[in-house]
């Protein structure tokens, strides 16, 4: 991975004041609907792109993976007969729209996006290529990588620690409703213990529901930290950045 360090001067863009030149920030669908409980809420959209902007004005080159959870659930289609690949393929459309937006909330606030696509639909995005994708970070576009692997059977869990290695990320930071990682659901369990930090190997012994047990091993493997935070906190986003104890940090060796 790349040496955790300032950014480099990109013009209209200050030199980075946080420990990261490049992060992947993985938000689920349902992070955009709000209290709604489907699709997406205008106003939990804007506040997003607030904290995107103000991160991005720091320097730090972002890409996004997006859910689609807000609009449709594949393996919940699959559970009730559902083809599994054709209810994946429909899951990942529904990154795309997510993904557009996004484009559209960040774009109001003159931050200029890119959308890249693992299944080609060049009128509303480009196709994800690897090297472009990277260009567009260099430039300091806010990349947002949709429709998942452009496969089946994979998660969007599972797209962004991919494409944070291939795009040479420093981290993930894993955006939830919650505080960081929990032994047990805190929704349900008042005394339920918050992490600060843990183990890889950890988080898979315990079936910690951190990120789908592919993505974290290939984050181990790798040696990708995650950091689990939560994204309805204003300024959440920028104080990871900062290099901030925000939420629950997943690394190797404690």
């Amino acid at each position: 991975m790349g040496e955790v360090g300032a950014a480099a001067p990109v013009k209209g863009r200050t030199m980075s004041s946080s420990g990261f030149k490049r992060v992947l920030l993985k938000l689920s669908g349902e992070a955009l609907m709000g209290d709604a409980g489907y699709g997406i809420d205008p106003q939990v959209l804007d506040g997003l792109a607030m904290q995107l902007q103000t991160a991005h004005e720091t320097g730090v080159e972002i890409a996004i993976v997006v859910g689609g959870g807000n609009i449709f659930r594949g393996l919940a289609a699959s559970a009730k007969g559902m083809d599994r690949s054709q209810a994946d393929y429909i899951g990942m459309l529904a990154t795309v729209m997510n993904a557009m937006a996004i484009q559209d909330a960040l774009e109001k606030r003159e931050v200029f996006t890119r959308v890249m696509s693992a299944i080609q639909m060049q009128a509303v995005a480009e196709p994800y290529i690897r090297r472009r994708a990277i260009r567009h970070l260099e430039k300091g576009r806010v990349v947002l990588l949709a429709a998942g692997t452009g496969n089946p059977y994979f998660t969007t869990d599972t797209t962004a620690a991919l494409r944070a290695l291939e795009i040479d990320a420093e981290c993930i930071l894993k955006a939830t409703k919650v505080d960081g990682v929990y032994d047990d659901d805190p929704a349900l369990n008042p005394d339920a213990k918050r992490f600060d930090e843990l183990d890889y190997m950890e988080v898979l012994s315990r079936g910690l529901k951190v990120m789908d047990s592919t993505a974290v091993t290939l984050a181990m493997d790798n040696d990708l930290p995650i950091i689990v935070f939560n994204i309805t906190t204003d300024d959440n986003i920028v104080r990871a950045l900062a290099g901030e104890r925000v939420g629950t940090i997943v690394r190797g060796g404690k």
